[in-house]
């Protein structure tokens, strides 16, 4: 007989696995409240240990929560659970739900073979759709590879793992901590390498290394290691990938390498214009080898490789002590002549910043972003349409500010911008509300799944004798059902402890024992006791269970003299 399917929070049943990351486990399982199937998504002890990077985790899965498109795999809800080490300590065991897909990963698809044009153009162009949406919803994903990208049986590409990759990047100091996290650095970004902040056009990078690797069979650069692969992506030219598949248009080498450009400027600067270049390979137009040639030379230089050793033996001779000078220094008059050119080139410096007149004029080709925290959204969007600027409303959860009511913008106030920027605005949507369900009459366990339902916390549970209720029963709440309180408040519980607490009784007459312990619940019975002497009315000389708490529906036997 096997044991039990384990259920995460009292509401999520876990069924068998599915797949298995760098990061963490995914599990088919069961919502037992919603009645659907699910993917449950548990992270390795490792991360879960780290109390930091649980908190980064919730959030980042609450905010990927709130994507809802075709191209992406919805995040239904972020947990955490426990579970009980040999030793008897206590470890969290953080989850995610997802929706479940039924298909193959891309991965999958690539190692199987050569994938048809066609087909690799179609992938990537459902990948960047759901990049288009997510970067309008301020989410950048930063782990954009093949073990990232569903296709369904019925041919969508489903993206997952939004925010995830960043609560684990975030946590992480270095490249190869990063690596070992998020299992390869073939896909990532020359910024994500060098480890500098990252934007949406990280993104596109990698989806150009995946667009490369499905043309090529094989990423643009391959090393022996991560920290070799990276420095790859920062320094050298990717061959077009028609050197290597001779099948592949010349249009998707110019839109590959494009996507591929060291430079974030020089890449495409959103998903849209990335999908536009790929629609406008399917008319056939192709460019010259000779032109694919220029544009490599544009983006990476005429031979990156060789500039990047330059420098390094530059730099190490520059810091080479053990050099010794092999030909005599400049003349004396030399010297002197440099010293008079460069005092004359200072005073004239100081000469122009001291008389020069500071201007506080905004240039005309520039906007600056004026001050709209704890404005309406409305008016801070008419102040952006005075400033000619335009407003992206991203709503925000927040405790601290009113509902309706602008929390920051992005980029912040007194920042300079050029005329039509869309300024990113940050609108408080209140703090999350939660209504306190009914509890009297459950179970202490069902009760604790229905707080966590409604979004509420178990606060101290408090036993107290009740005896027409079994142990852990409910008996009230405070606060009471039907309460509005604030998400994650703690409700604290009353339960039955399902014991009364009787008298000592000897003395009573057997009726007044009788009544007295019936009215506990209790099943009295009595016997005769010939070895002393009667009394009238008859009186109680033992009981059988001693006085104090004893389990409800308890029996208990009444002994009374009834010799002469």
């Amino acid at each position: 007989m096997t044991a039990d399917p384990r259920v995460l929070s009292g509401r999520y049943r876990i069924d068998e696995p599915i797949g298995r990351g760098g990061m963490a486990s995914v599990y088919r399982g069961y919502d037992l409240t919603l009645g659907r199937s699910v993917a449950i998504k548990i992270l390795d002890r490792e991360l879960a240990g780290d109390n930091a990077f649980r908190t980064r985790f919730r959030l980042e899965a609450q905010a990927a929560s709130r994507m809802a498109h075709p191209t992406i795999v919805r995040v239904f809800d972020a947990g955490e659970d426990t579970d009980t080490n040999p030793d008897g300590t206590v470890r969290p065991v953080p989850y995610i739900v997802m929706e479940l897909v039924t298909g193959r990963l891309l991965k999958d698809i690539i190692s199987a073979g050569p994938v048809p044009v066609p087909d690799a153009v179609r992938y990537v162009d459902g990948i960047l759709e759901a990049l288009e949406y997510s970067h309008r919803a301020g989410v950048v994903h930063r782990d954009i590879k093949p073990g990232n990208v569903m296709v369904t049986d019925a041919g969508q590409v489903k993206v997952m793992d939004f925010g995830i990759a960043r609560a684990v990047s975030d946590g992480s100091a270095t490249v190869a901590e990063t690596t070992t996290i998020l299992g390869t650095a073939a896909y990532f970004s020359p910024e994500q390498a060098k480890g500098e902040p990252v934007d949406a056009r990280a993104d596109l990078y990698s989806a150009g290394v995946v667009l490369y690797e499905l043309l090529a069979g094989r990423p643009p650069f391959r090393g022996e290691s991560p920290v070799a692969v990276a420095y790859q992506h920062v320094s050298e030219a990717p061959v077009p990938p028609s050197e290597l598949v001779d099948t592949v248009p010349r249009s998707l080498d110019a839109v590959a390498l494009r996507a591929l450009a060291k430079d974030p400027f020089q890449r495409y600067q959103d998903a849209a214009s990335f999908r536009e270049a790929l629609d406008a390979t399917v008319d056939g137009r192709s460019p010259s080898k000779r032109q694919v040639g220029a544009l490599t030379s544009e983006l990476y230089g005429p031979n990156p490789k060789q500039a990047a050793e330059t420098a390094r033996s530059l730099r190490q001779l520059s810091t080479d002590t053990t050099m010794k000078r092999t030909q005599a220094g400049p003349p004396v008059a030399w010297i002197w002549a440099g010293v008079g050119v460069l005092a004359v080139l200072l005073i004239a410096i100081v000469f122009w910043v001291t008389t020069i007149n500071p201007s506080d004029d905004v240039p005309a080709n520039a906007r600056i972003v004026p001050e709209l925290a704890g404005m309406t959204y409305e008016r801070a969007n008419a102040e952006l349409l005075e400033a000619d600027l335009l407003a992206f409303r991203v709503d925000e959860e927040s405790s601290e500010v009113a509902e309706g009511n602008v929390i920051r913008t992005d980029p912040a106030a007194g920042e300079s911008v050029t005329p039509g920027y869309e300024v990113r605005v940050y609108v408080s949507e209140g703090q999350q509300m939660a209504t306190v369900p009914l509890l009297e009459g459950l179970g202490q366990d069902a009760a604790t799944a229905a707080l966590e339902t409604a979004g509420l916390a178990l606060g101290t549970v408090t036993q107290r004798n009740d005896p027409a209720l079994a142990a852990g029963t409910v008996i009230s709440s405070d606060p009471e059902e039907g309460d509005s309180l604030a998400a994650g408040t703690a409700v604290n519980l009353v339960v039955a402890s399902g014991k009364v607490t009787i008298d000592d009784v000897t003395g009573y007459t057997v009726e007044a024992a009788q009544r007295e312990l019936e009215a506990l619940g209790l099943t009295v019975s009595t016997a005769e006791d010939t070895a002393c002497p009667a009394s009238a009315p008859p009186t109680v000389s033992t009981q059988s269970l001693a006085p104090g708490d004893v389990p409800v529906r308890s029996e208990i036997v009444l002994v009374f003299c009834s010799g002469t």
